[in-house]
């Protein structure tokens, strides 16, 4: 029951109508999908990544993400991947149940219809996580919804 409060999908980060970055978000992590250029061995890629920033390139050429992240991250519990021609880059929240409204400060960012969505979605699955049993994946909020890190006495760490 879980997946079905999971991301439905993607948001996308364009720039000059050309897709930077996708990314979604659960209660513990922000990820990252970032579309490789064809012909560069997979060998050239690297990451860094920072408690608050994130760099990103090609060895031996300026970075082509080189910025502050919107919150801070564990960076012993965050990693990246490469997955065919995507790298994955998954970030672990310090905050868990932190609404990102993008991954990267300034960049991309949400409005506030889809923040609000974001919201929603991140505290049915702490519901669901606080309670096993019960299927949440139907219920909706009238009104705006409590901030997922503090409502009824904050998200219990086990």
């Amino acid at each position: 029951m879980a997946e079905k409060l999971a991301p439905e999908k993607r948001h996308s980060f364009t720039h000059n109508g050309q897709k930077v970055f996708e990314w979604d978000q659960t209660l513990e992590e922000v990820n990252i999908y970032i579309p490789l250029p064809a012909n560069v061995p997979k060998k050239l890629f690297y990451s860094k990544i920072e408690s608050k920033h994130l760099e990103v390139g090609i060895k031996g050429n300026p970075p082509y993400l080189n910025h502050d992240l919107t919150n801070p991250v564990k960076t012993d519990c965050s990693f990246w991947t490469l997955e065919d021609d995507t790298m994955h880059i998954t970030l672990q929240k310090r905050d868990i149940g932190q609404t990102w409204p993008s991954p990267i400060m300034g960049q991309g960012q949400l409005d506030p219809y889809a923040t609000d969505m974001e919201q929603k979605r991140l505290m049915l699955q702490r519901f669901q996580e606080e309670n096993p049993g019960f299927d949440f994946s139907q219920a909706q909020f009238s009104g705006s919804c409590p901030d997922p890190r503090t409502f009824m006495g904050g998200i219990r760490s086990s």
